[in-house]
């Protein structure tokens, strides 16, 4: 899967309904993505037992000026037509 992710730290609100689905991580950690209920646009997702984060699709955002990411992570699954920003970090998989 590839993705254009902007991850924050706990506290974090959410609000509003979400249809759930939980997909397992290439290490085996269970993560739940939440979808909007009407058209299916992925809008975030959290690991369980993780609570300390939320992973936001950059799409949900209606702000053409959201800054430009610093680190790209499972980086082998990019698209090769994306262009990262000059700086940016990569990483093959995930880096722990």
């Amino acid at each position: 899967m590839f993705a254009a992710l902007a991850s924050f730290a706990a506290p974090y609100r959410v609000s509003g309904r979400a249809t759930e689905y939980v997909r397992v991580g290439d290490r085996g950690a269970r993560f739940v993505f939440r979808f909007c209920p009407v058209c299916g646009t992925t809008v975030f997702h959290t690991e369980e037992g993780a609570s300390g984060s939320v992973s936001v699709a950059v799409g949900a955002f209606a702000d053409p000026g959201f800054p430009a990411p610093a680190v790209s992570v499972y980086d082998r699954r990019r698209h090769p037509w994306v262009r990262l920003p000059p700086g940016t970090v990569a990483f093959d998989t995930d880096p722990d």
